[in-house]
């Protein structure tokens, strides 16, 4: 049985209702990690002296990697995540911890992470690490938004470039060195190379859930090969990006709006999961990836491959957003169109890595590599990928024309 399952099953007679999460495609299914309850939170709680008893345990997320909610204490709200060790233990955590705290003290729209008594904000409890943060300001208007779905509007959109934008000008000086190996992470290391096919090795050793899976190293060979292209595009331009440790995940779900309104600002960022030492091209294309092509629609019905919805729209609008806060570079806006197309890559890899190494679920896995890995890297070679890849170049063309 998987640890997941085992998980789940004791928690089984205490729950009235099972809150679903979710899926790899657009349904939702039974969490892997059973929700917060009333009273680990408050054992938890009793270690942080900014936060009252708690009340009542308000929202569930519906994000599959962790447990989270919003739980309201006689001292006010506050945000709650609990990770299985496995996932995150507390070192791990303390790398997003000290990046935020960073982010924090230089201006960006980022939440307050809450400490105990003795100082620490990563506290674990048995196999769990929990953390607390300050409940944010702010409207959760995607609340319940799949990854890979659109913006609302172009308006969110802009608004959302103009909020990274702000995130890197405030991620400038902090110098900590990427992140240990541990699954959930979105780095940038297999295609920051020269030679990527050694890179591939190296990533896939450190990881033994991936390298002893022949499946797993049969759909890197061909995500190697298809996304070679891209690559050569890139090579020469990788020493332009300077290192900077970036979110490496803002879909719409993970900020907070001014209002519910289409017209509404982003005025927080959240959630900084995947945050890695990467750069700035590297975090724009991830934005790209996150919001700007429909691929749960590639996944649901393969035949579909050339029809994939794009938002060029949204698009133009969340680099336009982003030019006004911090404008690119003449290398980042050349490197920003084969990025788009490499950037899944290690994402893809790391979610594998997590279904096979810690929910021991090869189905899923094989989803990540079979049909993340592979099934983007043929869409960017086809039609639709060259639709997306020269919008990008578009506007760059047009960027360039007006310096």
């Amino acid at each position: 049985m998987k640890l997941a399952e085992q998980t789940v099953n004791k928690v089984e007679t205490r729950m009235s209702t099972t809150v679903n999460t979710h899926g790899m495609d657009k349904t939702r299914v039974a969490p892997d990690w059973h929700p917060l309850q009333l009273p680990e939170v408050r054992a938890l709680l009793s270690l942080f002296p900014d936060c009252g008893e708690p009340i009542e345990i308000l929202s569930v997320s519906p994000r599959p990697f962790s447990a989270a909610s919003v739980v309201n204490t006689k001292s006010g709200h506050v945000f709650i995540k609990r990770h299985h060790r496995a996932v995150r233990d507390r070192a791990g955590l303390l790398d997003e911890h000290s990046f935020l705290k960073h982010l924090h003290e230089h201006g960006a729209p980022v939440p307050r992470i809450l400490s105990t008594v003795n100082g620490e904000t990563a506290v674990e409890m048995g196999e769990w690490t929990f953390e607390v943060h300050e409940a944010s300001e702010g409207v959760d208007i995607y609340q319940d938004a799949l990854s890979w779905t659109p913006f609302l509007s172009t308006y969110h959109a802009y608004s959302a470039g103009k909020s990274l934008a702000q995130l890197h000008i405030a991620a400038e000086g902090f110098s900590a060195p990427a992140r240990k190996v541990q699954p959930l992470v979105a780095g940038f290391s297999i295609f920051a190379d020269a030679d990527p096919a050694a890179a591939m090795e190296r990533y896939l050793v450190a990881r033994p859930a991936l390298v002893e899976n022949a499946k797993t190293r049969e759909d890197c060979e061909q995500a190697l090969e298809l996304l070679a292209p891209f690559h050569a595009r890139l090579r020469p331009l990788l020493p332009a990006l300077k290192p900077l440790w970036t979110h490496n995940d803002l879909h719409a779900s993970n900020v907070l709006w001014s209002s519910a309104s289409l017209s509404a600002r982003a005025v927080r960022v959240i959630d900084f999961g995947l945050a890695d030492r990467t750069n700035v091209v590297h975090d724009l294309a991830h934005m790209i990836e996150r919001n700007i092509v429909e691929w749960l629609e590639l996944n649901a019905e393969s035949a579909k491959i050339d029809n994939v919805p794009l938002h060029i729209d949204q698009l133009e609008a969340m680099l336009d957003g982003y030019q006004t806060v911090q404008p690119l570079s003449d290398a980042e806006a050349a490197a920003l169109a084969p990025m788009a197309a490499l950037c899944h890559a290690e994402f893809a890899l790391t979610e594998a890595d997590y279904f096979q190494g810690v929910l021991h679920s090869p189905a899923n896995a094989r989803i990540c590599t079979e049909g993340y890995l592979v099934g983007h890297a043929q869409w960017y070679r086809g039609p639709g990928g060259q639709r997306l890849l020269t919008a990008i170049d578009r506007w760059v063309d047009a960027l360039e024309s007006v310096r």
